[in-house]
């Protein structure tokens, strides 16, 4: 079933979902106070000819959901031209079902709708850029710790105290990456917002994709 004005209006708002993210929420705080807006990261939104509807999937707990929802909700506050509606995933199986990556349920979504619900652009998970990166320093920290075993190894398979030093290892990186992490989320929803000023008869999807929609 194609998205409409009612079913968009049963989302909740940005403050009312961060109620229903406990477990994230300590991340999306912290977040908020990291994200800084230049003027030229606003002005493709600020340049739209109309206001935009963003409807938004999320789950807790989720790194992509706790560091990307904050930065779609700063746009929508510096640009006034998104409308924000936020729906939890496992509770809304029928808006997921539109929006699968390939096989996955991947969140969060990012899904823009013009003011007559046409879809115009999707987003999911995390900018392509920011997993390239993130696995070739994880291929790094492999193959300088061989006892962590190949790339791929579970954390579960390691022995109690390799895991431990495995895991400091993965979340010293992903702290050491963040900053490009929320960069790159900036500069692709950018983007996305000089598409939606271009009419398209097809949206375009962006993000983490293991497979591009036909």
């Amino acid at each position: 079933m194609a998205v409409n004005a009612e079913r968009f209006r049963q989302g909740m708002s940005y403050e009312e979902a961060k109620t229903k993210l406990p477990r994230n929420l300590p991340q999306i705080e912290a977040n908020e106070g990291r994200i800084k807006l230049s003027e030229s990261d606003l002005a493709p939104w600020r340049a739209l000819p109309q206001t935009y509807n963003a409807l938004v999937l999320v789950i807790d707990p989720c790194p992509d959901v706790y560091t990307n929802l904050p930065i779609l909700n700063k746009i929508a506050q510096e640009s006034g031209k998104l409308n924000l509606s936020i729906f939890m995933r496992d509770d809304n199986k029928d808006l997921m079902s539109q929006f699968m990556n390939g096989q996955y349920e991947s969140v969060p979504v990012f899904a823009f709708y013009d003011q007559d619900f046409n879809l115009r652009s999707v987003f999911i998970e995390r900018p392509k850029t920011v997993t390239t990166l993130r696995a070739d320093k994880t291929r790094g920290i492999h193959e300088q710790n061989p006892e962590f075993g190949p790339v791929g190894t579970s954390a579960s398979q390691m022995a109690e105290d390799v895991r431990g030093r495995y895991q400091a290892a993965i979340n010293q990186m992903r702290s050491d990456t963040s900053e490009f992490y929320i960069g790159e989320t900036i500069r692709e929803l950018g983007e996305i917002a000089k598409e939606l000023a271009s009419p398209s008869a097809t949206a375009k999807w962006w993000g983490n994709l293991v497979a591009v929609p036909a």
